[in-house]
């Protein structure tokens, strides 16, 4: 079956007509936009290796710039982003709660570190991308060890912030700060993975970076092994029953009380994404998957620093059986959902509400009058009575798999997307 997205989107934000044959069960006319940390800006395209901003180019200016004066200017622009134990290094607006990323250029980096436990050297730098319009290119460093950094930047009301925390406070129709929150998952997953990656899983070699932080090589001149940054594949599927309109939803113990998600698992070696997706359906739930119709996916660097980039590749699954054996190791619970209840799962949930509570809280962070604050208290409805339930927010692939069903309604005996007034789920 042919999908309703486009695996290549020239803009952030585009919208596309996509008509399909009049046979065929979903047809779907909708506003396409990139997931959460998918549409980087940055890296729109490898520049060629003689460009000014190119990796290769880049570094070798590097080189000169770092035996240079501190604050000599440079062309291109360098900026760098600090990270911290896995948190980019933030800051807030100061009009209205809008957070943005604390770049510091190349002399700023060096000023802050020359007297903390960090040297800031080419092999400390990982290369992000580049801007053409202002000759810019964006590097990512790794300062946990500097501890003495928190507070030099704190007094420039700057704050390292975990990375769910700013993927929930980001405003979803904001083209520049999902583009910025792109470029904080891209240099997290790549800083995550040069941590893990520090020897040769071949010879047990210390590694080193290579081509600008963009992979390593192992140091034994007998094993010089190359080594690129890792990606784990994720199926992520909405089970569907088709004959009584329904759903399957699971919960996990981890899961904060009420919310309820699509399926998922790991790719196991040597079985295709289907296949991926009828074995964790059916090691889970004992449902047995017939068709399987892709989506869309998603890049998901917000999972443990052990897998640094996790591919959640979401799927449409429908249903051969119906009863369900729960595997209480894998989930807590699974049950079929009306469409009904799930529209009332959507709508009940304030995501706009929660974003700008994760907003203030990024705010306040970065003034240094840090509250503790419980973000799922805001999955309420307005008069104050909890919603039965809910589901992930905008910012995850589940929410568009499971609204994008929610939302299908039946025209002439097909099925047809319906965009709802007002919906963030138009993915």
């Amino acid at each position: 079956m042919l999908s309703c997205y486009s695996s290549s989107i020239p803009s952030f934000f585009s919208k596309t007509l996509i008509k399909l044959n009049p046979h065929t069960p979903l047809l779907c006319t909708m506003s396409l936009r990139f997931h959460a940390f998918a549409g980087n800006p940055i890296r729109s395209r490898t520049p060629r290796p003689s460009e000014p901003v190119s990796p290769q180019s880049a570094l070798q200016t590097l080189r000169t710039l770092l035996l240079s004066k501190p604050h000599e200017p440079s062309s291109p622009n360098f900026k760098v982003l600090l990270f911290r134990k896995g948190r980019p290094l933030a800051g807030s607006e100061t009009d209205g709660h809008r957070w943005h990323l604390g770049w510091l250029s190349l002399g700023e980096c060096r000023a802050f570190l020359e007297n903390s436990e960090v040297g800031l050297s080419e092999d400390s730098l990982a290369y992000l991308g580049c801007t053409y319009e202002d000759d810019a290119v964006y590097w990512a460093m790794d300062v946990s060890e500097a501890s003495v950094l928190v507070n030099e930047l704190g007094a420039r009301h700057f704050c390292f912030v975990e990375l769910r925390t700013l993927m929930v406070a980001t405003d979803w129709a904001d083209s520049k700060a999902m583009g910025e929150l792109a470029i904080a998952g891209h240099a997290r997953a790549l800083l995550e993975w040069h941590n893990t990656a520090r020897y040769c899983g071949y010879c047990g070699g210390k590694t080193v970076p290579m081509e600008a932080g963009r992979r390593k090589q192992c140091s034994n001149e007998l094993c010089k092994k190359r080594i690129y940054p890792r990606v784990d594949p994720v199926v992520i599927m909405l089970v569907i029953d088709k004959e009584n309109d329904r759903a399957l939803l699971s919960r996990q113990s981890r899961f904060v009380p009420r919310m309820w998600s699509c399926l998922a698992g790991f790719i196991e070696p040597g079985e295709s994404l289907e296949e991926a997706v009828r074995r964790e359906t059916w090691e889970e739930t004992g449902i047995e998957v017939g068709e399987v119709v892709y989506h869309s996916s998603q890049p998901w660097p917000v999972g443990p620093s052990s897998m640094p980039c996790q591919l959640m590749v979401g799927f449409f699954a429908y249903a051969k059986s119906l009863e369900i054996n729960v595997d209480k190791e894998e989930l807590e619970d699974a049950k079929w959902h009306s469409r009904e209840e799930v529209k009332k799962a959507l709508t009940f949930a304030e995501y706009e509400k929660a974003q700008k509570t994760a907003a203030a809280k990024v705010e306040q962070m970065c003034k240094g009058v840090e509250k503790g604050q419980n973000l799922s208290s805001d999955f309420n409805v307005e008069s104050g009575e909890l919603a039965p339930m809910f589901v992930p927010g905008p910012f995850a692939i589940a929410h568009h798999l499971i609204s994008s069903w929610a939302n299908q309604v039946v025209l002439n005996g097909v099925q047809t997307q319906k965009q709802a007034a007002g919906s963030l789920s138009s993915l």
